[in-house]
């Protein structure tokens, strides 16, 4: 299954991450950059080999109204969350296998002190 697209999957990413056993990956990034949509097709394979994590991609610029306290600067802009904490939340280069190293050892993630964890409770509230 492709990574879930907040805008038209809402109701389907609020199912998935209100399970506290379910990791939750988002893309952040916007419409109008050319890598960000580059980087689509191989994140949602990334969703494709793993079924069991709640993959999103996200447009930040089309839900500021949910996401304004989150601080992008750059894409594409990965967050990573369990029920528990924010494991990632930063840029990465355009490369899916960087993401796939970090979800096949979490414990090198242990999380990140200061990093947001409100995408689990806004998308919770849809």
């Amino acid at each position: 299954m492709p990574a879930l697209n907040l805008d038209t999957e809402a109701d389907r990413i609020a199912e998935r991450v209100a399970d506290p056993d379910t990791l939750f990956v988002a893309c952040l990034c916007a419409e109008w950059c050319g890598t960000c949509r580059e980087y689509k097709a191989a994140f949602d394979a990334l969703a494709d080999r793993h079924p069991d994590i709640c993959f999103a991609y996200i447009d930040i610029e089309a839900h500021a109204d949910r996401l304004d306290d989150l601080d992008v600067e750059n894409f594409p802009t990965i967050l990573i969350e369990d029920s528990n904490t924010t494991r990632f939340f930063g840029t990465v280069l355009p490369q899916v296998s960087i993401v796939e190293r970090m979800l096949h050892d979490l414990t090198a993630l242990p999380g990140v002190t200061g990093a947001p964890k409100l995408l689990r409770p806004a998308l919770a509230a849809v």
